[in-house]
């Protein structure tokens, strides 16, 4: 797990075509075929999937991408009729239901409250739970929240720890403050108004920008994200991304770009994924 800060984030576009290219309707090609080419790229630091604003396949790339690597990207771009832009930033997971969860030297913020019949648990991401396996609910490490039972990263984010302390674990969404009743699971849709809570930046708030989105950490890849337009910085990882309308959860943070100063992008795992993987209900 890494604790770095991360980069501001000012979404500039760069295409690398002929000018007026994002304008252009996709060449004749199926959505399929390209993303079977684009699923061949790995390098880190970048992330693809459908742009609902143009309706083109995009790659976009970090500050850590380097030269070579750019120009092996722009020849897929230009090979599958994909955008290439860039993000300002380094593309990262976002380690240290909102409120701070911690072990080992790490922080991260509990996603949901769930359960197995009468066993309750915390999801959060897997990055997170990856390499630690007591959790604590405080900083200092005295109160045990529980212990990890699951964990799936790279290729998905997302991981279990057993409620084994005392500690209270309603159904709901940290505020700061305040709580928010959760009332089940829902489904991201483009456009949609969203909120997340974590235990760095607090609660913010902004749109569903995209859906089905891989990302390429330098830890991993990870595929099927949700992405938003909303910023995060180190800590907020595994918090919950929800609709505060009808107090249902539809993702957790995994990872973004940007901070909470200038702006940032960010991608979460579908809640739903993670509850039919494991048998599990909300609330």
């Amino acid at each position: 797990m890494r604790r770095s800060p991360l980069v501001a984030l000012v979404l500039t576009a760069l295409l690398l075509a002929a000018p007026g290219a994002a304008q252009a309707a996709l060449p004749d090609r199926a959505a399929s075929d390209v993303a079977g080419v684009l699923s061949g790229v790995r390098t880190p630091g970048t992330a693809w999937g459908l742009d609902p604003a143009t309706g083109r396949m995009t790659v976009t790339v970090d500050d850590t991408v380097t030269p070579a690597d750019l120009a092996r990207l722009r020849k897929a771009a230009d090979r599958t009729g994909a955008l290439l832009r860039r993000e300002p930033g380094t593309l990262r997971t976002l380690i240290a239901a909102g409120q701070g969860i911690y072990g080992g030297g790490s922080r991260c913020s509990l996603g949901a409250n769930v359960r197995s019949g009468s066993t309750y648990y915390v999801v959060t991401a897997g990055h997170c739970t990856g390499t630690v396996s007591t959790w604590y609910a405080d900083s200092a490490q005295t109160t045990v929240l529980g212990t990890r039972t699951a964990t799936s990263y790279p290729g998905n984010d997302y991981g279990l720890i057993r409620y084994t302390g005392r500690i209270a674990h309603p159904s709901a969404v940290y505020t700061y403050p305040g709580l928010l009743t959760i009332n089940g699971p829902g489904t991201a849709y483009v456009g949609q108004a969203v909120c997340r809570s974590g235990v760095t930046t607090g609660v913010r708030c902004g749109t569903v920008t995209g859906l089905n989105q891989t990302v390429n950490y330098a830890t991993g890849v990870v595929y099927g994200l949700i992405r938003t337009n909303i910023c995060a910085e180190a800590g907020d990882s595994g918090g919950p991304l929800y609709v505060a309308s009808t107090g249902t959860i539809i993702g957790i943070l995994s990872g973004g770009s940007g901070n909470c100063t200038s702006g940032g992008t960010t991608y979460y795992q579908p809640i739903a994924e993670v509850l039919a993987a494991y048998g599990l209900t909300l609330p």
